[in-house]
């Protein structure tokens, strides 16, 4: 990770990942962003102004984010239009990233969206 403390309060499996594999992407097109390339991401969407609380983690390369709630290492992982980040919208996409992360093996299984 690019600074102290990076990750800090995200999921354990989302860390992990980052130490093996800055970031992913499936041959669906679902993105899990880098360590580095996180904030910048977020200051991109305004993820602080329209959805305080949560972080942008990654992407489905069609206009659908998915995200989890900052400080809470045991999070889901919430999908949501990039162009309307209102929580009230966030479908849950799996109740863990570990899950969610496993749903995109390339077995046929994925994000519902």
């Amino acid at each position: 990770m690019t600074e102290p403390g990076a990750g800090a309060g995200l999921p354990a499996a989302l860390v992990a990942l980052w130490r093996v594999a800055d970031g992913l992407m499936t041959d669906s097109g679902v993105t899990v962003y880098s360590a580095g390339c996180v904030g910048e991401r977020n200051a991109t969407y305004e993820v602080a102004r329209y959805a305080p609380g949560f972080v942008l983690i990654g992407d489905d390369s069609g206009g659908r984010g998915f995200l989890v709630r900052a400080g809470d290492p045991a999070s889901a992982v919430f999908s949501s239009d990039l162009g309307d980040l209102g929580p009230e919208d966030f479908e849950v996409e799996s109740p863990d990233f570990t899950s969610w992360i496993e749903s995109l093996r390339p077995d046929g299984s994925g994000p519902s969206r």
